[in-house]
């Protein structure tokens, strides 16, 4: 009998060879970098706003132990233990919370001070969705760091059908050209690999800046003159529509100022990288076809 079950035992260790303990998980980031896990994220640290709104959407809110500055949404995000800025980030405090995974924002974040976390021997997830297409596989791809991909993928298929509901009504529409600003001192827009820019798109307009090489750069008042956009659309910093997108109306011989196209989008539902980007979506289709309704037959 001791030597069938040896025998037996022998035979289940040719057939299933390397078994680990537990299941080790592995994803790759959004800068192509390969993040592994033993087992699902317990105690995740968020480094931008827009990474904990995504961690709440795709059901792991209760693993978030330590978010950034202006973390605010949802309301329970409000709570969560700070561990400083996106663009200033408190080591220590992070380290202190013994976080199973950090998830990084490749453009908000320092990248020295992200390298000196994974000196601290903390897994590293940088997230960077340039599409909505991206915002859609970030909700996925936390899913599998947390656990928790059932919510996240129903979150994913939600958001994936907004935007073809979006697409479908607007995308064919007549292109609109559009002059994003995200600041007035300096004057700042976005080129065409933003995740704006693949907002104004879906909306069947056309980012006159499209082809600028910085993701975020600085332009000059003569190159909006230039481009004369139809539409100009701007967010600031708050929920008020940004005094400064009026001054426009100096230059009487734009488009945008001659039709009344100067749009404003709050910036939490344009400029966050969360399904809450197809609500200000919404918005900023209204404004374009508004626009549209405003030409000359």
């Amino acid at each position: 009998m001791t030597f069938r079950f040896s025998a037996l035992i022998l035979t289940l260790a040719l057939l299933l060879p390397g078994l680990p303990a537990h299941a080790q998980l592995t994803v790759t980031d959004d800068v192509g970098q390969s993040v592994a896990l033993p087992t699902p994220a317990r105690r995740i640290v968020s480094l931008a706003p827009h990474v904990t709104e995504l961690i709440y959407a795709a059901g792991a809110g209760h693993a978030l132990v330590g978010a950034v500055d202006y973390s605010d949404y949802p309301v329970e995000a409000r709570a969560v233990k700070r561990v400083g800025s996106y663009v200033r980030i408190d080591l220590e405090a992070v380290a202190a919370l013994k976080p199973d995974v950090v998830i990084g924002w490749r453009s908000g974040n320092p990248a020295t001070q992200l390298e000196r976390l994974r000196a601290l021997g903390l897994p590293v997830y940088i997230n960077e969705p340039r599409s909505l297409d991206a915002v859609a596989h970030s909700l996925r791809q936390i899913g599998i760091l947390a656990g928790t991909q059932g919510e996240a993928n129903r979150a994913a298929d939600a958001f994936v059908a907004h935007r073809n509901r979006l697409r479908d009504d607007y995308g064919s529409r007549p292109p609109v050209p559009v002059f994003y600003q995200i600041w007035n001192q300096p004057l700042m827009t976005i080129n065409g690999h933003h995740l704006i820019s693949d907002v104004i798109r879906l909306c069947g307009g056309h980012n006159v800046f499209d082809t600028l090489d910085v993701l975020a750069p600085k332009i000059g008042v003569e190159a909006v003159l230039a481009s004369n956009p139809e539409a100009i659309v701007a967010s600031g910093m708050g929920e008020s529509r940004p005094e400064w997108l009026d001054e426009w109306r100096k230059w009487p011989t734009l488009t945008a100022v001659q039709q009344n196209n100067l749009f404003f989008v709050p910036p939490d539902l344009i400029q966050r990288h969360t399904p809450r980007i197809l609500d200000g979506a919404d918005r900023l289709c209204r404004h374009l076809d508004t626009a549209r309704g405003k030409r000359t037959p």
